[in-house]
């Protein structure tokens, strides 16, 4: 993946869950790295699969939002296993 700026703002739209549930599926962060970060560790399995991480005019599918946690340059502490 090309350069990719982790202090940019962003939104995500996390993916459907299995159950349905009304809570809203939109959460911005301050930074692209902070919804990066909530995207992988915070989110079930299940709604990963189809979120989208948005920052200003690129998308970012699951696979992608896993490759940016897992680039040598992701500013954030991860959390260990």
């Amino acid at each position: 993946m090309t350069e990719f700026n982790y202090m940019s703002e962003a939104g995500l739209y996390a993916g459907k869950k299995l159950k349905g549930s009304s809570r809203p599926r939109y959460k911005r962060f301050e930074t692209a790295a902070e919804a990066v970060r909530f995207a992988i560790e915070d989110l079930p399995g299940s709604q990963l699969r189809g979120s989208i991480l948005e920052i200003d005019e690129a998308r970012f599918n699951e696979r992608q939002i896993r490759m940016l946690y897992d680039a040598p340059g992701f500013p954030l502490l991860r959390r260990t296993r």
